[in-house]
């Protein structure tokens, strides 16, 4: 089954197999084949003619057959207006063009589905608001890239369309220095390295993303550097030369490093070590009062797009990120590298 979302319709494209269904209804079919839509929807969007079979028009109570050919576009419900909302933001940086902000662990960037309140985006324009005389129109933020919701660190944000389109363009050839820090189960085979491998949905977990073929991913590219060894644990340094959904946490994964607290891609139980006693229920207490991965993107740099001249930036770790690093100094054999 295909999948191709567009602004206004979900899509799908369905071929019925042999020995799967016979005569069951139109409707009843493709509400056990497509998510997140219901049957009255379905029948909706039959009833409108969005829905064809073998090309032409069918009533919702039409049979299906094995060798049906089934073009189906669910329209996507209008998003509520995106309104400001005033919400504390840690702002590192911030002039005519562009500010820096240091996001915490447990927002999401921009409005989606099920987030359409309390994200950066939201909190961005209540703050760029008040920046903007009433009679002008508001200011927007323009988001250049994101973190995910669990990730916490730095992000640029562009305050007017020629800043968004140069810092965009540095992003996408890379002329961006980022650096990450994660704690991570295990420890890598050397102090420096690099990790490869292209990045793509996961074939056996749609909302994830996996270490795939190349030919179906993108191509990616993380290096590291042990900062701290722990007894089991590791705190890295980590360079992107690409930007990738969840580059870090799947590169990481796969070389089973898995990142802290991680609970997508497996770092939140014990991975190394004895899982008992005092050292489990330290973790437990870790994992419970963290509630999100040890991932913090920690600096950033790049040619400011008015001045020309070289900022950088470079952001604290949050409270939460440092609590783990305590009780992993105090009580995990901590060999410091850096």
């Amino acid at each position: 089954m295909a999948n191709n979302n567009s602004k206004e319709f979900q899509e799908y494209h369905l071929q019925v197999p042999e020995n799967e269904y016979s005569d069951i209804r139109l409707d009843k079919y493709l509400a056990s084949k497509i998510d997140d839509t219901s049957r009255t929807k379905i029948q909706e969007a039959i009833k409108k003619g969005y829905i064809t079979v073998n090309g032409e028009q069918e009533k919702s109570s039409y049979p299906v057959e094995v060798g049906d050919s089934i073009e189906v576009r669910i329209p996507n419900p209008a998003p509520p207006e995106i309104t400001p909302e005033e919400i504390p933001l840690n702002i590192e940086y911030e002039d005519d063009d562009l500010l820096v902000v240091n996001k915490s662990g447990n927002m999401v960037v921009h409005p989606a589905k099920g987030n359409w309140s309390g994200t950066l985006v939201n909190a961005l324009m209540w703050h760029t608001e008040e920046l903007s005389e009433p009679e002008e129109d508001t200011v927007r933020p323009g988001i250049v890239h994101r973190l995910d919701k669990d990730t916490s660190g730095l992000l640029v944000v562009a305050k007017n369309d020629e800043s968004h389109r140069i810092l965009s363009e540095y992003f996408r050839t890379k002329d961006i220095e980022r650096t990450y820090w994660a704690i991570v189960w295990g420890t890598p085979d050397d102090k420096e390295g690099t990790i490869t491998g292209a990045i793509g949905r996961d074939p056996h977990n749609r909302k994830r993303m996996a270490v795939v073929p190349e030919d179906k991913g993108k191509n990616a590219t993380t290096h590291y550097k042990v900062l701290e060894y722990f007894d089991h644990l590791t705190l890295l340094e980590l360079k992107l030369e690409t930007g990738r959904t969840h580059q870090i946490r799947v590169h990481l994964a796969d070389n089973n490093l898995w990142v802290f607290g991680d609970k997508k891609y497996g770092g939140d139980s014990v991975r190394y070590g004895p899982n008992t006693g005092s050292r489990k229920q330290m973790f437990n207490n870790l994992f419970a009062s963290l509630q999100r991965q040890c991932l913090h993107a920690k600096t950033l740099g790049f040619e400011h797009p008015t001045s020309g001249e070289m900022v950088e930036f470079d952001s604290e770790l949050p409270g939460d990120f440092e609590q783990v690093l305590g009780m992993l100094r105090q009580n995990c054999q901590p060999e410091h590298i850096y």
